[in-house]
């Protein structure tokens, strides 16, 4: 038999590559669970060229109350990441805990669908923005917390709800020390959606306001956290970002806070340059080895 030269060898194996590497593609309003009658949906975004890649859960931001899935950082599939991006109940529908109880059965769902869809289901990050932080870093730090698992998605029941990394863009974290610390401007915002999300504000539903609160949940078991908030935010108070970080540095955890100095709430500055950077070093760091 005649051997095949080495330059058609070498372009079948470029062609074959290239045949098998997977294009960029997106799964929308995928339903991961039902409540009332109501379904419960997210999209998922695969990166081009990655097989396997790692999850990002996504949790969008909007005061409790309002916001949609289509709101997602596209900066990180474009660094070969799959995100997530959920719907949940908004509290003009149902008060916290139900936030959680969704986004919860939301990446027992993903987990369990990892081998159909094609992304890691061993390690999941969970990142959100603005009041999306705050729900990120509440359900990254509660895995198993029987209040807050809640019962939805009930088929997916014996998947973990478990992550592996938290990114929090300036959320809150103390929600009984969040009033006190803001600006006038910022109570304006922040009293009407405590309200919406808590049934009342937090002095007069304190113990609610405590199990909504990652501060009040931190302990050694914690997954790695990285916080990102500007120094001029006028809604949400820099200082929430310190005392989730204070609370996972009192115990040695892996733990970073990048301050973005003249930052505002939110905008371009938080994902891309240097911040998109840190942020993707994280994410690899955390759910590539």
């Amino acid at each position: 038999m005649k051997a095949v030269p080495l330059w058609i060898m070498t372009i079948m194996t470029l062609i074959s590559s290239v045949a098998g590497a997977q294009s960029a593609r997106e799964l929308k309003d995928v339903v991961y669970a039902t409540v009332d009658g109501k379904p419960l949906g997210l999209d998922i975004h695969m990166p081009a060229g990655v097989r396997n890649p790692p999850l990002v859960v996504w949790v969008h931001g909007g005061a409790w109350s309002a916001g949609n899935k289509s709101n997602y950082p596209a900066e990180l599939v474009a660094n070969g990441f799959a995100v997530a991006s959920l719907d949940f109940r908004q509290t003009t529908e149902a008060r916290f805990p139900a936030n959680v109880h969704d986004i919860k059965a939301g990446i027992r769902f993903l987990r369990a669908k990892a081998a159909e869809y094609g992304y890691r289901a061993d390690k999941i990050a969970i990142a959100g923005a603005s009041s999306g932080g705050h729900l990120a870093a509440l359900v990254g730090v509660t895995n198993g917390h029987t209040e807050l698992e809640g019962t939805v998605g009930g088929e997916y029941a014996k998947q973990s709800s478990g992550v592996q990394a938290i990114v929090s863009y300036f959320g809150a974290s103390n929600l009984n020390s969040i009033l006190a610390q803001s600006t006038p401007f910022g109570l304006g915002v922040r009293k009407p959606a405590l309200e919406r999300l808590l049934g009342a504000l937090p002095e007069n539903a304190k113990e609610l306001a405590t199990l909504a609160s990652p501060v009040a949940h931190v302990d050694a078991s914690d997954p790695p956290l990285l916080l990102l908030h500007g120094d001029q935010d006028p809604q949400m108070p820099i200082n929430q970002s310190h005392e989730l970080h204070g609370a996972y540095k009192k115990l040695g955890l892996d733990a970073e806070l990048e301050v973005l100095h003249g930052a505002a709430h939110g905008g371009d500055v938080f994902f891309r340059g240097e911040a998109l950077e840190k942020v993707v070093a994280f994410l690899r760091r955390t759910t590539t080895t």
